[in-house]
């Protein structure tokens, strides 16, 4: 008998719903922690997700916007108080 290990489910739609899921989750996170990393990474899964089309376009669409929030929250901050980091 032998095993192998393929897989048998092929990435779909059910991935790409949840790459729009979570660049949401990181563009929200990202405005409070940590928006230098989670921006981008929300901006790259909102693409992705977006560009191979997901059936959540909406929540893509708000983590791509909520990722680029996020970058202009950093340089706004930056802008202010002259550092990368900043704090309550």
């Amino acid at each position: 008998m032998e095993l192998t290990a393929t897989s048998t489910r092929p990435t779909g739609k059910r991935d790409t719903d949840g790459m729009a899921v979570a660049s949401f989750v990181l563009g929200l996170l990202g405005l409070l922690v940590l928006n230098l990393f989670l921006g981008p990474v929300a901006i790259v899964l909102a693409s992705v997700s977006l560009w191979r089309g997901t059936r959540r376009p909406g929540r893509a669409a708000l983590g791509l916007a909520l990722g680029v929030a996020d970058l202009i929250v950093l340089v706004t901050l930056m802008q202010a108080d002259h550092t990368v980091s900043w704090s309550f």
